[in-house]
């Protein structure tokens, strides 16, 4: 028997940690103790049933994980190995990973990158493989350190507090919107030149096209944020969408796409194919400052998951949540 946080909704929604059996595990060629687990946005929003991330009932939660091989039926994978795996429907149509035992898919897996430790690879989590996709997006189109201002919204969350560490440590002058304007000292620490607060960029826009700010954007936020981001980028610029914290509505135009020639980039964690999955940890392990790392990071218990996830919902929560499962 082992214990996870299972997710029902029989007469009533309802979350709790329950003893499991193997037998109720799905199947998969790798068996695995997962050792660390972490909260992003996506468990927040499955663990209190305030958006229909969850597909099949009941279900274990936890979008992401990492820990060690017991089994494998992979020529791959064996015995001992260290893994990482985000996304591909855990936590939505697969159990997930805020459980002590998994069974997986090894076309999942990652080998955990020589220099990060599991707890590392979680402080990280889908929330900073987010931002690393995002971040590589970015390259591809073209952004180099000297371009100008890089803005990154939704700053001293998950998703926004790696990209503000990441860029910074590549060269990048970065700027951080955030509603929390008391953390300003803690994003600076993160490498950001400067504090913007959310309001300057969370109301309707007033103006389709806007003064030219950004070189590029990593966007964590949508709607209306996205929109005035849009709006602000400056001609030949490219702005990455990777969440949707304010809304998944896009309440613009395309006159930035066409007058400005602005590139909007779509950022897809769940299902993005294992090469560029290899590429963004290996880049992670190399690129982003343990030090920061540790900086925006907390550790809970699988029994505070479900207290922190409301929290984490209400924008309460700073940084990455990591959640020591076993």
């Amino acid at each position: 028997m082992f214990k996870a946080l299972v997710l029902r909704k029989d007469e009533a929604f309802g979350a709790q940690i329950e003893s499991l059996s193997e037998d109720s595990l799905p199947t998969g060629d790798v068996s695995a103790q997962v050792l660390y687990s972490s909260l992003n946005y996506k468990d927040a929003l499955a663990i209190t049933n305030t958006s229909p991330v969850v597909r099949t009932w009941p279900m274990v939660a936890g979008i992401d994980g990492s820990g060690v091989v017991l089994t494998s039926d992979s020529p791959d994978w064996h015995a001992g190995d260290a893994f990482i795996h985000n996304g591909w429907g855990l936590g939505e149509t697969r159990f997930g990973l805020l459980s002590e035992r998994a069974r997986l898919e090894s076309k999942g897996l990652v080998h955990l990158p020589s220099g990060l430790s599991a707890l590392q690879a979680m402080a990280i989590g889908t929330a900073g493989y987010t931002a690393m996709l995002s971040v590589m997006a970015l390259e591809r189109h073209g952004l180099m350190p000297g371009c100008g201002e890089v803005l990154v919204t939704g700053a001293s969350g998950g998703v926004g507090s790696v990209a503000v560490a990441l860029l910074s440590g590549l060269g990048y002058t970065v700027v951080a919107s955030t509603g929390k304007l008391d953390e300003a000292d803690y994003l600076k620490a993160l490498g950001a030149s400067v504090v913007l607060d959310r309001a300057e960029l969370s109301g309707a826009a007033t103006r389709p096209l806007q003064k030219e700010r950004w070189a590029a954007v990593v966007d964590s936020v949508g709607s209306h944020t996205l929109v005035n981001a849009l709006a602000q980028t400056r001609y030949g610029g490219v702005v990455s969408a990777c969440g949707l914290a304010q809304g998944f509505d896009l309440p613009g135009t395309v006159m930035p796409f066409i007058l400005r020639g602005v590139s909007l980039l779509g950022i897809d964690s769940v299902m993005a194919p294992l090469s560029l999955r290899v590429e963004a940890w290996k880049r992670l392990a190399q690129d982003l400052d343990l030090v920061k790392l540790e900086r925006m990071t907390q550790v809970i218990g699988l029994e505070e998951v479900v207290q922190t996830a409301q929290a984490l919902r209400k924008g309460l929560v700073k940084g990455r949540v990591v959640v020591k499962v076993s």
